[in-house]
């Protein structure tokens, strides 16, 4: 059975602990993405393509509503400006945490439009793989 999208959400490991996640607050959409790039093996013997998965590669992105007051946004803040690895869990509301990976930020982008609500875009790349959460 495929889970509502709403009930999915992201956290972060805050400075309060080694082991201490907060969920970043107000959050609207959440994408995770994973890819590996592509080796080209053809040659001019033949017009077929021949290749194999090279490098993985995994991205989040996650849109909230912000908030200036949120421990997890004001940790994410910090990690942005700092150049400092973050690490993030996905989990379902409700339930054990689902994965956890490592990973730095690289984009922390916030918007204030005229008579609309505030916003912030994060882009986190993930550094190795993808893990159980301990």
């Amino acid at each position: 059975m495929s889970l509502n999208g709403a009930t999915v959400l992201l956290s972060v490991r805050t400075a309060s602990g080694p082991d201490v996640y907060t969920t970043i607050g107000s959050q609207t959409g959440l994408s995770v993405s994973d890819s590996n790039e592509e080796i080209d093996y053809s040659s001019k013997d033949s017009r077929n393509f021949t290749g194999a998965a090279g490098r993985y590669k995994s991205t989040i992105s996650c849109d909230m509503l912000y908030v200036p007051s949120s421990t997890s946004l004001a940790a994410l803040k910090t990690a942005v400006r700092a150049g400092t690895a973050v690490r993030v869990r996905v989990s379902a509301m409700g339930a054990d945490p689902v994965e956890q990976a490592d990973g730095f930020i690289t984009s922390y982008d916030r918007e204030m439009p005229d008579q609309g609500p505030c916003t912030v875009s994060l882009q986190v790349t993930v550094t190795g793989a993808w893990g159980p959460a301990a």
